[in-house]
């Protein structure tokens, strides 16, 4: 009797542990079922990943593409411009502001050089002073075109800009006041008479001062004539200026011919 008592708890175990396999084999089937469905919807993400990514890069090229063209047509306004245009621009913006500045000083009873001075460094102040002393005053020229250079620098020197005309000038013109290739000035803009006065006393001054500079000898009919070109008596007078000294008995002597 106890062999049957003692038999029946491990049948029991037994087919506690047959239910339990079958639970669980339904459970995994059960659980397996999900999975599919994940792999489903994470393609779709990637689908829509993709079609996301794809419309972001056909904006970029988009926007690049109005960049590349905001460039090539800013590169051909800048192409079209005249030499040196934004250094011109950046000169006139510079004197504009040093006039406003003076202006100013004035205004409050201040000296702007004196201003002007005490913004300059040392440092700044000593690299002046070495390109003064480098600086040679007069270079000499090897042609014509670095003495129309010379004094096209010498002439701008002197020119003392009125800067009130040169703004109700701009205004005026607007974008004709820096033209480019394609702008048509012609009888657009007329010379003041003060501009025009004052180019014939600078004209005038130039001629005095050029008249000046070399002047043609005047003959002497009354010199003896010891050349045969202009460049023989140049040579001849070296040597007189030289050698004279020594030849004038020998000369005379050639001349009254009494030489041994």
């Amino acid at each position: 009797m106890a062999s049957l008592d003692t038999a029946k708890p491990s049948d029991a175990g037994s087919s506690s542990m047959r239910h339990g396999g079958k639970s669980a084999s339904s459970s995994s089937s059960s659980s397996s079922s999900p999975s599919t469905s994940g792999v489903n919807k994470t393609a779709a993400q990637k689908k829509f990943e993709r079609m996301q990514k794809l419309r972001e890069l056909q904006m970029k090229r988009n926007e690049a593409r109005k960049l590349n063209h905001a460039e090539v047509v800013e590169e051909d306004r800048r192409n079209k411009l005249p030499e040196n245009f934004e250094a011109k621009k950046r000169k006139g913006e510079w004197i504009l502001q040093e006039e406003e500045k003076k202006k100013a000083a004035e205004a409050r009873g201040e000296d702007y050089d004196r201003i002007k001075v005490l913004d300059v460094s040392a440092e700044d102040a000593e690299k002046w002073e070495r390109k003064k002393k480098k600086k040679n005053p007069d270079q000499g020229f090897s042609d014509y075109e670095q003495a129309s250079f010379r004094q096209y620098q010498r002439l701008t020197k002197q020119m003392k800009p009125d800067m009130e005309e040169y703004q109700r000038n701009k205004e005026k013109m607007g974008q004709d006041m820096y033209p480019s290739v394609d702008s048509l000035m012609q009888g657009t803009h007329k010379d003041s008479e003060e501009g025009i006065n004052r180019m014939v006393a600078d004209l005038e001054k130039q001629i005095e001062k050029r008249s000046k500079y070399s002047r043609r000898r005047a003959f002497n009919e009354e010199d003896d004539i010891d050349y045969i070109n202009e460049r023989n008596m140049r040579f001849n007078k070296k040597i007189e200026r030289f050698y004279g000294k020594y030849t004038t008995e020998i000369k005379q002597n050639l001349e009254r011919g009494t030489a041994v």
